[in-house]
């Protein structure tokens, strides 16, 4: 069993290297291990602007372009899910958004791309930044997630 990531892509294939989907995924088994998720499945999804927009658009009713937007398949407001053999969500990524933040942050696409899809995972768990407690813990943990693999 374990945690299965299904990939998805909208965006050229090419634009998406098979290294950077291997990091990617070390990342997302790291934080699959620290938050104790041992089974269940999710799809990463590569969009370009326009798309992650329209996505934006109809899903969430703001009309305008974001880095990663996760739909959690049990999205409640009761706190961090207890993962199951079960469908976790979605996550899409726009690799056009995450390579201008790597550049002004002057970090790695690598970097960029991995802190957004563990971003997006650790929602699809139930972590959240809405307040400013529930942002310390979910940031914390993502910049553990990301050193632990080299990425801090």
């Amino acid at each position: 069993m374990g945690l299965e990531i299904d990939w998805l892509n909208e965006h050229p294939v090419e634009r998406v290297e098979q290294q950077l989907l291997d990091k990617i995924e070390e990342c997302l088994m790291e934080a699959a291990r620290l938050t104790n998720t041992l089974t269940g499945e999710f799809s990463v999804m590569f969009v370009d602007e326009i798309r992650i927009q329209e996505i934006n658009r109809d899903y969430r009713s703001i009309d305008q372009a974001t880095d990663v937007i996760s739909f959690a398949l049990n999205d409640n407001d009761e706190g961090l899910i207890e993962p199951n053999t079960y469908y976790l969500g979605d996550i899409v990524i726009c690799i056009d958004i995450a390579k201008r933040q790597a550049e002004e942050y002057g970090h790695s696409i690598e970097r960029e791309m991995c802190f957004l899809a563990v971003h997006g995972l650790l929602h699809l768990l139930g972590y959240d930044h809405q307040t400013q407690v529930d942002e310390d813990e979910m940031f914390s943990l993502q910049d553990i997630i990301l050193a632990n693999k080299g990425l801090s």
